[in-house]
This record gives structure tokens, C-alpha cells and sequence, in this order.
């Protein structure tokens, strides 16, 4: 059993005064929830939530080298990126599958920023350190950043008095920096991970409670309240967005896990050569969103899937009761064949074989597309 003690974020104190429930993910002690994951859910596909995802790790690079460094090891062609513009990307490892999924920032000339997942914060860093060759300037930010995430179609309207920053604005997968809730640098970052619309903010630990406070308080007139990690699974998975752990890892490639879209063969990065080839070639399995057919049965992670006779063609990745669909739906990987939009297949729940379909993503509309 794992003694290592809990990290916690800046403002723990405060969602245990807000009445959440904590518990323990990637080695941080996370709000899951504060009413219902269900009533959280709608919150923020209809009006507004405010989630508090500060376990995520954040890594300045800076200097001359700093993008040769981030094209050597990012899948994503980053030589696009303008000051202002934001990039989704993975970092490819060596035996063909993925180190972490991340996000690229550009503050500047030669000066980026990269925000990991919590779980791959030790990992990604050593990664990086280890292939900085050339001597990028590099620094982790992780534990001096709060990140909120304030999600929803009321978003911008509820976050409008709190800044001269024209919000609406700011177009998807790009970001601004200015004072925000009298904090200043704050990166406002048009980005997020329910398909619902919304911003992401970046702010030093030293404003995070300040900040938190003047967004509730903001927020009221439009119905914002703070929502936990269990909501944001079922959001991200309704839009079919990777979770690395389940859906992506080690051992998934980028084009199997549907993100060919950023693996970029006009360039040359860790593992480029095999995953060219592999596209060549074709993939033997792919991973693919479904909704079941009828009501009851819950795919969860690691259930097997199964064709119309009962032969094995992959395993549910991800899965749950989508709160929009009142049905249930999930992600996992089949054999290529079986990967269609409209194949049926089968999820093994308790022993029983039940129906579902192959469906294009995202499984619920949301206002971005996935």
C-alpha cells in the first residue's frame, strides 16, 4: 500500500468549508463533489460551474533551444503556434506508446509553457530533462499555479466584471495574459474539458483564494457553483476527450487512440518513424465511443467488449451513465474492422452480453467540437 501522503491544493481548506467530498486522485486530495455529480453535470452543460483542477502540472520553457525541445518531443508541429495560441499534443515515448497527453502555450518569442496531467508530473519533467540536449531553459511551475476551470455556456458572461480582458474575444485553443479579480499575469485560456465552453485560469498560489471568491461572488447571478472531479469525468467522457490512464498510456499509440490529428509527419519527434510506418500500414485496433443500445448495464473500465457471437475485440477504457443521454456510454478499443460509426457490439456486464453501437464523437453535441 502506497504511505506516500496526499498533496493538497491552495485552496483545500476551502472546498472542505464548501462541504466537499475529498478523496485521494493522482497522489492530490481532489474535491469529487459538492451536491450530486449529476446536478453538477447540468450545471455546467446549461449555465456555469467553476471546477478547481490545480494538481495539474505546469513547466515554463524558455530560451533558444526551447522549441526544438518541444518539436523533438511533442507528436503536434508547435512551429505553428503564434504568441496567444494554445496547441493539444501528446508526448510520443519510444516503444510506441504515450508518455502523457499536454497542452502548448505560447507566451512569446522562445518562451512556452506546457500543462500535464497530475499523474505524469515526475514522469513528464524527467522526460523532458532527459531530452533537453541542447539546453532549453526549463522550469516547473506546478506547485506554485492554482488552475481553474470555469466551464459552460454562461461562462464569459459570469467572469466579464472581473476583467478588461474582451473574453468573448478570445477564440477556441487560445488564451490572453492580464490582471483578472485584481490578480495580475493571469493566463486566461479559452480551453477546457467538458465541450461545454468555458475558460481555464492560471493563478499564482498567492491570489488562488482571492480569485476563487470574487468568481463565486460573480458567479451568483448566473447560477455558478463549484463542481467536482466527478462531474468532469462524465463531461469530458459525453465528448469522447482521452483520460490518460484509462483510454491513453504507455502502451497506446496515438493513431489507435484516434489523435492522429495531432501526430504530425512533417517533422521528426521520439518514435516518428515507427508511428509513420504504422500508419502505413494501418491499425489493428482503435478506440471508439459507443452508447448502449437499451437502459441498465453500466460499461465501466476494463469490462470486456464482444461481437455478436461472444468473441473478444477489445475492452471498455472508459465508461459510465452519461447524465445528457440518460443511457449508458463509453470508450474503448476494438479491432479496427468493428470501428465503424453504427457497428453493433457488446459490453460485458455480470456475465451478460449486452448490446451497444459504435457512435461518432462526441457522444453528446456540446458547443466545441471534440
Amino acid at each position: 500500500m502506497d504511505a506516500t501522503p496526499l498533496k493538497t491544493v491552495a485552496l483545500h481548506d476551502t472546498h472542505q468549508q464548501l462541504g466537499a467530498k475529498i478523496v485521494p486522485f493522482a497522489g492530490y486530495a481532489m474535491p469529487v463533489r459538492y451536491s450530486s455529480d449529476l446536478e453538477e453535470h447540468h450545471t455546467v452543460r446549461r449555465g456555469v460551474g467553476i471546477f478547481d483542477v490545480s494538481h495539474m502540472g505546469e513547466f515554463r520553457l524558455r530560451g533558444p533551444q526551447a522549441l526544438d525541445l518541444i518539436q523533438r518531443t511533442t507528436s503536434n508541429d508547435a512551429s505553428k503556434l503564434q504568441p496567444g495560441k494554445a496547441q493539444y499534443s501528446c508526448l510520443p515515448n519510444t516503444e510506441g506508446g504515450i508518455v502523457d497527453d499536454l497542452l502548448v502555450y505560447m507566451l512569446g518569442e522562445e518562451d512556452y509553457f506546457l500543462v500535464v496531467n497530475a499523474s505524469n508530473i515526475e514522469k513528464d519533467w524527467n522526460w523532458l530533462v532527459q531530452h533537453n540536449t541542447q539546453g532549453a531553459d526549463l522550469e516547473n511551475l506546478s506547485d506554485e499555479l492554482s488552475l481553474f476551470a470555469v466551464q459552460g455556456p454562461k461562462a464569459a458572461a459570469a467572469l466579464a466584471s472581473l476583467t478588461d480582458v474582451d473574453l468573448g474575444a478570445i477564440p477556441y485553443y487560445s488564451f490572453a495574459q492580464g490582471t483578472f479579480a485584481d490578480a495580475p499575469g493571469v493566463i486566461i485560456s479559452a480551453t477546457g474539458y467538458t465541450g461545454a465552453g468555458g475558460f481555464e485560469l492560471y493563478v499564482p498560489n498567492e491570489h488562488a483564494a482571492a480569485v476563487w471568491h470574487k468568481i463565486m461572488e460573480a458567479g451568483k447571478p448566473f447560477g455558478l457553483k463549484p463542481i467536482g472531479l466527478g462531474a468532469r469525468d462524465t463531461l469530458r467522457l459525453e465528448m469522447g476527450y482521452c483520460l490518460y490512464g484509462n483510454d491513453i498510456d504507455d502502451t497506446t499509440s496515438p493513431l489507435e487512440a484516434g489523435l492522429g490529428w495531432i501526430t504530425k509527419f512533417t517533422k521528426e519527434f521520439t518514435n516518428s518513424a515507427n508511428l509513420k510506418a504504422q500508419k502505413a500500414a494501418g491499425v489493428q485496433r482503435k478506440l471508439v465511443g459507443f452508447v448502449m443500445d437499451g437502459p441498465g448495464g453500466l460499461p465501466r473500465s476494463h469490462y470486456p467488449l464482444v461481437d455478436a457471437q461472444g468473441a473478444p475485440i477489445g475492452e471498455v477504457t472508459s465508461g459510465g451513465q452519461s447524465p445528457s443521454l440518460s443511457k449508458g456510454i463509453g470508450l474503448g478499443y476494438v479491432k479496427t474492422e468493428l470501428a465503424a460509426p453504427g457497428t453493433q457490439i457488446f459490453v460485458q456486464v455480470r456475465g451478460k452480453n449486452l448490446p451497444a453501437t459504435v457512435s461518432k464523437l462526441p457522444l453528446v453535441p456540446g458547443t466545441e467540437e471534440a
